[in-house]
């Protein structure tokens, strides 16, 4: 498909008939604009000159009516414009924010978030310029070019040739300058999503900015990239402008030459003053005509560079593919037949449903550079029995983020294969397995609107009762039906309103309204109290007996009870075993065990 192609797919039938109108209106406005000049010429030399005021009365009232009509067809072809471009910039933004959402944790990588606000926000405008141009100064510059060409030949074709000599010493310019350019606002583009990256990074960690005194560093930082983009785009449009003003020397270097060659052939009896006049006008509608055209290509230089960014965006292949789904001829199939039948089939259906909790890793390797060289996780197997606890322990950089995000699939295996419920996570829908998976991130997130309607992202259709049971279990109840408005408090940007602690027990919440199968909670209990942390896995081990826990935790006392403790070390699985196991066969579990030990006595003794 070409580019243009795939930047119209999708767009409303309404939109199309929008931009389809709004050329065709455009072409009625030139018409009109074209045949004034010739109007205006014969009220000059047959009225006035034959002193015919019933002449220049008839043909003034057709001047005014045709300046009308000419007036009704820009403004509907600007309506017609405005509502064409407003709707493909609609349906270009939704068709790449609908793809973004698609993006695999790797996608998001690749691009950078900030680089994808700047390409769903500048970019997007830059195209739906680029656009309203196309559908009116494209149609409307050409015509009025060819037009105006035509009856400035009509009206004297000695004067016509003068200015086609015109037309090289605006192309060959505006070709350079359009070739130089691009380049030049490709850069400017990528300053942007620097410029958006600092601020987004800024406004994010505004409280660790503020509590290390950071803000003249920021600023600075700010300035600097503000500076780039500044510079850049200094840098390209200094070659733009160059544009304007050939343009305009050359347009009034064309009428002096014309006024010289007219006068004289008006003295000469060879050309009447209302034809000068009317060529004059003529040879300015041609000038204009190029003058517009020079911007349209402007505009397209700098489209360009907007749109191979949100092509790149909407070619990005999803390294994360749903598996095709089963056919309606399946539909007798039960789960198990269906488990088989997608291992049969070689994975060339999916699975819609997760049989049980149970996990099985065998040999995965996973790396972020997608080579075997880089893996941050090597050779790692195990297997977890459905409704086990499991704890897992490990340094900073030991991967234990990296390993639970394989479960719903978040990333895939570079070799090696992880199991869900007997089936191959590749094999699952993926709806179907995020449904069964519950993820509580260390990152915990949430969004603007009540603490009800935030609960509800785990289960939306989850009732009062089921709320507050959930909330219990992560013993978030008390604290919420401690504000004034209970569960419709509204929650700022991020949960800016309650603290750490009550943010992770309120995300705990949201993942048990999901009734998974896999509960992950990663370091999700840091910023409570011991106390509430042992009160919590008390909760979900009562409430949670078939569900396969995963806790990732920093301090020894959040798994020492689970079933099995694993312990990663640079990407490997060191050990593993209960808690007593560890102590007497893990140097490194009892390391950290003992550090932890030490700390936790020197806080009695200060205490």
């Amino acid at each position: 498909m070409t580019t243009a192609g795939k930047l119209l797919e999708g767009l409303e039938t309404r939109y199309k008939v929008n931009s389809l109108l709004s050329p065709a209106a455009m072409v009625g406005e030139v018409l009109m604009e074209v045949f004034i000049p010739l109007i205006m010429a014969n009220i000059i030399d047959i009225g006035i000159a034959g002193k015919d005021i019933g002449y220049v009365a008839k043909v003034g009232l057709l001047m005014i009516a045709v300046s009308l009509f000419s007036l009704l067809c820009g403004m509907l072809s600007a309506r017609f414009g405005a509502v064409g471009a407003l709707g493909f910039a609609r349906s270009l933004r939704r068709r790449l924010f609908s793809k973004v959402q698609d993006f695999s944790f790797a996608n998001v990588d690749k691009f950078s978030t900030a680089s994808l606000v700047t390409r769903l926000t500048t970019d997007i405008n830059n195209a739906q310029n680029m656009y309203m141009m196309i559908i009116r100064m494209c149609v409307r510059a050409p015509m009025m070019l060819i037009s105006a060409t035509i009856m400035s030949f009509i009206v004297n074709r000695s004067l016509a040739v003068v200015f086609l000599g015109a037309i090289p010493l605006i192309v060959i310019p505006m070709l350079f300058i359009m070739k130089a350019a691009f380049p030049r606002f490709k850069i400017m583009m990528k300053r942007y999503d620097s410029l958006n990256s600092t601020v987004q990074e800024n406004l994010t960690g505004i409280r660790v900015v503020k509590a290390f005194v950071r803000e003249n560093h920021e600023s600075q930082k700010f300035r600097d990239a503000a500076d780039a983009v500044r510079s850049a785009q200094v840098k390209a449009e200094k070659l733009v402008i160059l544009g304007m003003p050939l343009m305009q020397m050359v347009m009034y270097v064309s009428i002096i030459v014309i006024f010289w060659f007219g006068g004289n052939m008006i003295i000469g009896g060879t050309l009447l003053t209302g034809q000068l006049i009317s060529f004059i006008t003529y040879l300015s509608q041609i000038l204009i005509s190029l003058m517009m055209l020079s911007m349209i290509f402007v505009m397209l230089v700098i489209s360009r560079a907007s749109i191979i960014r949100i092509v790149e965006v909407l070619d990005e292949q999803i390294d994360i593919a749903n598996p095709v789904s089963f056919s309606s001829s399946d539909a007798s199939y039960s789960l198990t037949d269906k488990s088989s039948a997608v291992l049969e089939k070689k994975g060339t259906d999916s699975v819609t449903a997760v049989k049980d909790g149970s996990i099985d890793f065998k040999n995965v390797f996973f790396s972020y550079a997608g080579t075997q060289e880089t893996s941050v996780l090597n050779d790692v197997s195990f297997s977890i029995p459905t409704g086990a606890t499991i704890g897992i322990i490990g340094g900073t950089g030991s991967s234990k983020t990296t390993l639970v995000q394989l479960i719903p699939r978040l990333y895939d295996v570079l070799s090696g294969s992880v199991m869900v419920g007997g089936v191959d996570v590749k094999d699952y829908d993926l709806e179907a397995l995020r449904s069964s998976v519950a993820m509580v991130l260390q990152k915990n997130v949430l969004f603007t609107g009540t603490i009800k309607e935030n609960l509800l992202w785990g289960n939306e259709k989850a009732g009062d009762d089921e709320l507050i049971q959930a909330c219990k279990t992560a013993h978030a109840h008390d604290f919420i039906m401690s504000f004034p408005e209970g569960y419709e408090t509204v929650l700022g940007q991020g949960g800016v309103n309650v603290s750490g602690g009550q943010k992770q027990r309120l995300c705990i919440a949201r993942a048990l309204l999901k009734s998974p199968k896999i509960l992950i909670l990663d370091d999700s209990t840091s910023a409570v109290d011991t106390a509430t942390d042992t009160s919590i896995r008390t909760s979900l081990k009562e409430t949670l007996a078939h569900t396969t826990k995963i806790i990732i935790a920093q301090r020894i006392a959040s798994v020492k009870d689970a079933d099995t403790i694993f312990v990663l070390d640079e990407g490997r699985l060191a050990s593993q075993g209960t808690h007593d196991e560890l102590l007497s066969s893990s140097s490194i579990y009892r390391e950290v065990y003992e550090s932890q030990k030490s700390l936790s006595a020197v806080d009695l003794d200060i205490g």
